[in-house]
């Protein structure tokens, strides 16, 4: 936990939501899949389709309670059954971006076994599932939440709160205290035209 909280410290505030947000989206995955693979691997091993589709929900509810909770705790702005039912439509869009990708690999390249080798399918299914589809998916994710799932920043971050009322404070500042006072000469001579320069 101190390095958690070393990280969170370190990165600059509005870094951080994006940030606890990534830390859910990682669990959330551990999740799906060591779920997936308990349950395809003992009591529904022959029905891989439903375990899937088991890990998936225990997932997804998971994510929407951590990012509810943490993640965007300072968001909100929506009556809590709209919130989950926008979030689980959110969700069911990102899965639809995520195989957006592999399909284009699949069906529109035609990178499939018979045309290419078992490895290059293999790195390509890879890359365009897990790299890019994921990766757009976590932003498609990421953006909705803020933009329809959270919409309104409750209460701001303390730093930000901060920040906002130190600035105020020097603008309302009297301009005695914002510029210091230079000493004025007390001699009017001094101001006239080579004053100060010796006399030849």
């Amino acid at each position: 936990m101190a390095l958690i909280e070393t990280v969170r410290q370190r990165l600059p505030v509005k870094y951080r939501e994006l940030a606890k947000f990534l830390v859910v989206g990682g669990t959330s995955y551990v999740v799906d899949v060591g779920l997936f693979s308990l349950l395809s691997h003992t009591v529904l091993s022959e029905k891989v389709i439903t375990a899937k589709g088991i890990s998936v929900i225990i997932a997804t509810i998971l994510s929407y309670i951590l990012n509810r909770e943490w993640s965007f705790n300072s968001r909100g702005g929506r009556e809590r059954h709209h919130e989950a039912m926008l979030f689980f439509v959110v969700n069911g869009i990102a899965l639809a971006l995520n195989l957006v990708p592999l399909a284009i690999s699949q069906y529109v390249i035609g990178i499939q076994p018979g045309s290419y080798s078992a490895v290059t399918v293999t790195i390509a299914n890879f890359v365009s599932a897990n790299i890019i589809g994921t990766g757009l998916g976590m932003a498609f994710r990421f953006w909705a939440y803020r933009k329809w799932v959270f919409p309104e920043e409750l209460t701001p971050h303390p730093e930000f709160v901060a920040a906002e009322a130190a600035a105020q404070a020097a603008v309302e500042a009297p301009a005695s205290e914002r510029i210091p006072s230079q000493p004025l000469r007390s001699d009017p001579a001094e101001y006239a035209p080579g004053a100060g320069r010796p006399h030849a």
